[in-house]
């Protein structure tokens, strides 16, 4: 038998708006002490959100739990407009730790909103970037989950429609949800740049590199992270197994019996720490040799918010 090799997939794991949310939260607790509030989990990691929790950090989802004259971090995925004011109201220090990528599609809600068009909204229900960009507007928007959901929408006017779309999302499934939303809506508008993030559009090509010549594929990530999922799919629509695990103990020595090539990738919001420990465990099942391979660089960093030291 031909001994197991591991191929690295790159880029993967944390990209610029993960590093910005944790150091958002973290340089909050050093400046001002524990404990700094977090509405939802800053990024969709166990081991992550575990750590500053560790650290100072109190998760909550309802801002009834912060207390008066605390401060309050929003997520990576971002809040709604009526969060924003429930903060404001209740005269609450606020950082914003909302991917500024996220932001981009807040923007763009509102000024299509503003021009006086109804919206539809590609992305899961109940996520919370979802459930953030949805409320930018006092309603007129519309959730699409699939291609499918297309033929049964109901709008106002078809003359006066745009979309939006979640930025983890695959981007061949949405892509095949805009094209159902232009045949059925001819008129609608679109951003005048894709949604979906170059993060997980970098991930996700990496992943289709990685499947080119594996024979799984394991993909570090937490359950509830959407872009991991995406990559997990991604591989398994491209015919190979492909497994998710949010750490090494949930690897199955079995996925790999026969196996010759083992990829491995992880995402956004991952990491690299978990995926050498991954490593590890794979070599215990018998890989010899690790290779990462040649991917997209990336180079895009964003800046921290006002009040907070850079370093």
């Amino acid at each position: 038998m031909m001994p197991m090799q591991v191929l690295l997939a790159n880029p993967r794991g944390f990209c610029a708006g993960v590093d910005r949310a944790i150091a958002i939260v973290e340089r909050a607790i050093a400046q001002f002490g524990a404990p700094i509030y977090v509405r939802h989990e800053v990024v969709h990691n166990k081991f992550v959100v575990n750590d500053l929790r560790q650290k100072g950090a109190v998760f909550i989802e309802d801002l009834a739990d912060v207390p008066a004259g605390a401060t309050l971090i929003y997520s990576a995925h971002g809040v709604s407009l009526a969060v924003r004011a429930e903060a404001e109201a209740r005269g609450l220090k606020v950082f914003d730790a909302t991917c500024p990528l996220v932001t981009k599609v807040h923007t763009e809600v509102r000024k299509m909103h503003e021009a006086g068009l109804e919206i539809v909204m590609i992305g899961h229900a109940g996520h919370p970037e979802v459930e953030g960009t949805m409320g930018q507007c006092g309603g007129g928007m519309h959730l699409v989950e699939t291609a499918a959901d297309v033929a049964t929408l109901a709008v106002n006017n078809p003359a006066a429609l745009a979309y939006v779309s979640q930025t983890t999302l695959s981007v061949d499934e949405t892509r095949d949800i805009i094209a159902a939303l232009r045949v059925r809506f001819p008129a609608i508008h679109g951003p005048k740049k894709d949604d979906i993030c170059y993060a997980t559009q970098n991930r996700q090509d990496a992943v289709k590199t990685l499947t080119d010549s594996c024979d799984v594929v394991i993909v570090v990530g937490s359950p509830n992270s959407s872009n991991s999922n995406r990559l997990r799919e991604v591989a398994a629509l491209r015919g190979v197994a492909a497994y998710m695990v949010d750490h090494a103990d949930e690897l199955n020595a079995d996925w790999f019996s026969g196996k010759v090539r083992v990829g491995v990738t992880a995402g956004a919001s991952a990491p690299e720490v978990l995926v050498a420990s991954v490593i590890e465990r794979i070599r215990q099942y018998g890989a010899d040799t690790v290779q990462e391979l040649s991917g997209v660089e990336e180079h895009t960093r964003f800046s921290l918010p006002a009040g907070l030291r850079e370093g």
